[in-house]
Parts: C-alpha cells; sequence; structure tokens
C-alpha cells in the first residue's frame, strides 16, 4: 500500500487544502500529522491564548477526519524528527505540507527536506495554502519586493488566483501509525475569559454568519469602535481553519464596496508576508530605520505598564488594552490608537509594544504584528512615518457616543458623551469620584517630545 503523510501547520482545515488533496492523489492512504514543535515553545510563540485555540482547532480537524473515515495523528517534539519517525512508521515515500514564510518556518522546511532527502523520501511543498498571493509572485521591476502598498495591491488585484480545493469525502489513514492523545483547552491557564472558541467549523460558521449580516457595509463600518462590525476572522486565518484563496474568490462574487474593503484587508495580510519574506531582520530591526532612540523599560516603565494595564488615562486606549487581555482581541482601529500612543505619545520602543501584543493576541503572528507595529512607529512601510494619531480626536470620530469606552472601562459609565473622552477636564470632585487615573502624559508634550526626537535624526 503506498502511503504518504501531510503535515499539517497553519492550515488546520480540510476545505481548500491542496497539500491534503494531492497526498489523496497520489496513495492509497495518508497519515494527517500535525507536531507540537518544542521550538515554537521555546521562541516563546505558545502563548496561552494561541494554545487553547488550537487545541479547539485540532479536536475540530480530528473530528472531521473521523467523519471521513480517518484521524489526525499528534505529536510532540522536534517536528523535523516527528515527521521523519512518522514517515518511516508509515513506509511514506512523500511528505506533503504548505509553504510558509518566516525564517523560522523557511530553515525549519530546509532542514526537513534535508533529513528525508537522506532517507529516500520527498518533499511536496505547496504555495497558495496560508496566503492568496504567495510572496515572489509579484515583485516590482527595480526590487524583490513591494515596499509599498498601494502599487503592491494594484499587481495583487491581477494574480490569477488557483481553484478552490473541495474537502475530501474519504481519508483512509493506516491502523499502526499511532499519535498521543488531542491537547484540551481546559489543560492551558492563563486564558483570556472571553477568548473565542477555534476550528474550522466555527470559521465557517462565522463566515457565513458576517456573509449575511456584516460583509455589504464593511467598508463604512469597519472602524466603528462600538459597533464591532468586523469580520473577526484574523484568528482563523492565522491558524488557517479558513483559506484566505476561498475568502478572496467568495469575496470577489458577492462584488460591492464592502466585498472590495475586505479583500483589501486580505491583501495587506499578503504584503506583510511579501515584506518579511524578503527583509527577515524586519521581525525585530527597523525596516526603515529613524535612528530613533525609544525609552525602555529602564526609563518609561511606570508608563509602559500603565499602557499595558489599560491605566493610561486616555479612555480609548484603556479600553483597548483591557479589551486584548479579555478577549485575547483588539479592534482593528484600537490597534492602531493603541500602537501609535505607546511609540509615537510615549516614544516607547515598538519592539516592547509588540511583544505584549504577541502574548495576548490569539491572531498574533510575526509578519502582520511586527510589520503593522512599524507601520505605527514610522519605521516601517508607512509613507508618513510621523504621523500621530490623537486618542481623543480618534475615539469622538469613531466612538462618538462613548459606548466602547462605557464597555470596557466600567469607571467611566455615568459619564455623557462630552466627558467619556476627557474626564480629565471634569471638576475635582468628580474626578475624584470616578477612580480613575489622570492621564500620564500630556499629548501635547508627548507630541513635543517625538517630533524633538525625530528632528534631532534629520
Amino acid at each position: 500500500m503506498h502511503v504518504s503523510v501531510v503535515l499539517f501547520t497553519s492550515d488546520l482545515r480540510l476545505h481548500d487544502h491542496p497539500p491534503l488533496r494531492a497526498a489523496l492523489d497520489s496513495a492509497d492512504a495518508v497519515v494527517p500529522l500535525f507536531v507540537r514543535d518544542r521550538a515554537v515553545a521555546a521562541a516563546g510563540f505558545a502563548t496561552p491564548n494561541r494554545s487553547a485555540f488550537l487545541a479547539d482547532c485540532l479536536a475540530d480537524l480530528d473530528a472531521a477526519l473521523r467523519e471521513r473515515g480517518g484521524r489526525l495523528v499528534v505529536r510532540s517534539g522536534d517536528l523535523v524528527e516527528q515527521v521523519c519517525r512518522t514517515a518511516a512508521e508509515a513506509d511514506a515515500d512523500e511528505v506533503h505540507m504548505a509553504a510558509a514564510h518566516s525564517r523560522f518556518a523557511t530553515r525549519r522546511e530546509e532542514r526537513l527536506r534535508t533529513a528525508l532527502e537522506a532517507d529516500g523520501r520527498r518533499l511536496f511543498v505547496h504555495e497558495s495554502v496560508t496566503v492568496a498571493v504567495p510572496p515572489g509572485e509579484v515583485t516590482p521591476a527595480s526590487s524583490d519586493h513591494f515596499a509599498v502598498f498601494t502599487p503592491y495591491h494594484r499587481q495583487w488585484t491581477r494574480v490569477r488566483l488557483r481553484g478552490v480545493v473541495a474537502a475530501p469525502r474519504r481519508v483512509p489513514v493506516p491502523d499502526h501509525v499511532q499519535g498521543e492523545p488531542l491537547p484540551g483547552r481546559g489543560q492551558v491557564t492563563g486564558v483570556s475569559p472571553a477568548l473565542p472558541p477555534g476550528g474550522e467549523r466555527e470559521g465557517r460558521k462565522r463566515v457565513t454568519a458576517y456573509w449575511r449580516r456584516g460583509l455589504d457595509a464593511y467598508a463604512d463600518t469597519h472602524d466603528d469602535l462600538a459597533g464591532d462590525a468586523t469580520s473577526r476572522l484574523s484568528a482563523h486565518l492565522h491558524f488557517g481553519t479558513l483559506s484566505p484563496v476561498e475568502l478572496v474568490h467568495r469575496a470577489r462574487r458577492r462584488g460591492g464596496p464592502g466585498a472590495a474593503a475586505f479583500e483589501r484587508q486580505l491583501a495587506w495580510r499578503d504584503f506583510h508576508r511579501q515584506v518579511l519574506a524578503a527583509r527577515p531582520e524586519a521581525a525585530h530591526a527597523d525596516y526603515r530605520t529613524k535612528r530613533d532612540r525609544w525609552r525602555t523599560e529602564r526609563t518609561a516603565c511606570a508608563d509602559i505598564e500603565a499602557w499595558r494595564e489599560g491605566r493610561t488615562g486616555y479612555p480609548v486606549i484603556d479600553a483597548a488594552m483591557r479589551q486584548l487581555r479579555h478577549e485575547g482581541w483588539m479592534h482593528n482601529r484600537a490597534r492602531l490608537l493603541t500602537a501609535s500612543f505607546l511609540t509615537k505619545t510615549l516614544y516607547v520602543d515598538w519592539r516592547i509594544g509588540a511583544a505584549h501584543f504577541l502574548h495576548w493576541l490569539v491572531d498574533g503572528d510575526v509578519a502582520n504584528n511586527q510589520l503593522n507595529w512599524q507601520w505605527t512607529a514610522g519605521t516601517g512601510t508607512d509613507t508618513r512615518p510621523n504621523r500621530v494619531l490623537n486618542p481623543v480626536v480618534q475615539a469622538r470620530r469613531y466612538d462618538p457616543e462613548g459606548a466602547y469606552v462605557r464597555r470596557w472601562v466600567p469607571e467611566l459609565e455615568g459619564l455623557d458623551r462630552r466627558s467619556v473622552h476627557e474626564p480629565w477636564k471634569l471638576p475635582d470632585a468628580d474626578r475624584a469620584a470616578l477612580d480613575y487615573p489622570d492621564p500620564v502624559v500630556d499629548l501635547s508634550a508627548g507630541l513635543d517630545r517625538f517630533r524633538q526626537a525625530r528632528d534631532r535624526q534629520r
């Protein structure tokens, strides 16, 4: 019997899964394998929220495979060692997996290819599984990647996407290849109280609901903080329980401004991956340095802790930071505001903020997280690196009634729309009754500090 191994990584689904389809087409049976890679945990990526969501995804994937006569084989340890061991036990001469584009993933893939070839086995890596348009698919004439989103997006929309692959009806798995028990969400401590459930079924259910009631208005509502009108599909895209290729096809069939705006966000996701693939050092170093002398944990400890805890005295910032801890997620507009406040108003190193986000965000990944932080800090791909988002102006624009702030900062729930974004303007007695801190910095003072710091580097 001819057997192939399918290695699942960030593609935990059965719908639109080219590696699984290729393995089934080339073999009599397959071993669906997921390795709990100890290197991922050692690097700090296996945070509580992502570990809990992953446990949901693996349980759902196993259930879907069992409905098709198969099951998921889970093993722990070094990924290369475990894949080679599994392939040997199954007597498989092929391993299929999806391409990944971080430095960590590409190096791991190279190690795996070398080890498999030493055993006389072949590794097949499939593109367009975790992205819509792979890095390197579109490039400018003078460089290996696009550094500005608009021209990238223009070419991205012209790429002919592959077709969507149907989920298999049957997945035969050899009986003798065994794995370990599936991890459970309940085994993970430190999880955000309102962390959403994971898994392909949950992701597809969310897409169906959003297509029905939210997509058409997305262009007009995605920045509405209180309305919470974003798709909330980012965690499912991160873990691959949804296919970006399938979502782009569906958005284009739907048409209209909302679908186009939604598709544009998927293009941003691919844009960041092509930047990081070309410049892996941007995961920790400035993409375009401004030679900032950032404040750090040593020089701004109290301000940084106030930001982390949601006690800065700026209600929209504090609301967003509390949402992050409670849900393991944050509204897209709020991510921009909190990042701008830390890097531009407090003039704190963007890497400190990026690390905090990576700890809590269930959708946190290196490409989107690090490069969005750099975009906001003015060291990345933003063509206006010195822009500063005023939290009061932004709050009045995107939370005009103060509903978002009241939801997450209950100390202010009794304030009207005029006071809820600027409680420091209340009379002293009213402010004292709120049990809410004064601002950690005056906005004009923070702006002056940032501008002077940037001016010194010119």
